[in-house]
């Protein structure tokens, strides 16, 4: 199975979202939210070798010298998800034999930037999602409604709620 930046994202975001998006039940591109998104990621950093894509599995927004990944996300609403979706990036490129120095999160909405460093105990974590990612995408029913205020926002929200 082939894990991407995306799953590990919605991993953290709302693990119904994940096992749909693992589904192909794709609403994203009715949305407007994730639309702004994409827009932002587009315009952002127009200097910088934009969307790299490794072994059809991650899409890094953009590397510098093969040492510092970035990604470009529009809010900090959901920061942990971005942090570890970059964090999985960084894992990944390891065992590739690649090893980034460090990562960061853009915001430029914000004019903000977070560092983020790969640990063991971050590795030992993200081989424990990896795990939990397969068990969630492998059931045939999908993981229980969270019913957050996220959700109201979500490109899901038909699904779930109506």
């Amino acid at each position: 199975m082939r894990i991407s930046g995306t799953h590990v994202y919605y991993y953290f975001v709302c693990k119904r979202k994940l096992w749909c998006f693992f589904k192909e039940i794709r609403m994203e591109h009715l949305d407007e939210n994730v639309q702004l998104g994409k827009l932002l990621d587009e315009s952002s950093y127009n200097r910088e070798k934009g969307q790299v894509m490794i072994d059809e599995t991650v899409n890094i927004d953009f590397i510098k010298d093969w040492k510092v990944l970035h990604e470009v996300k529009k809010s900090q609403a959901i920061e942990e998800a971005g942090i570890w979706q970059l964090k999985y990036y960084m894992y990944f490129l390891k065992q590739k034999g690649i090893i980034i120095e460090k990562g960061v999160v853009d915001y430029p909405k914000l004019r903000q930037r977070k560092m983020v460093f790969l640990t063991i105990e971050d590795e030992r974590e993200i081989e424990k999602i990896l795990v939990d990612i397969e068990i969630i995408t492998s059931s045939s029913k999908p993981p229980t409604l969270i019913d957050k205020p996220l959700c109201k926002k979500c490109a899901y929200y038909e699904y779930c709620y109506i």
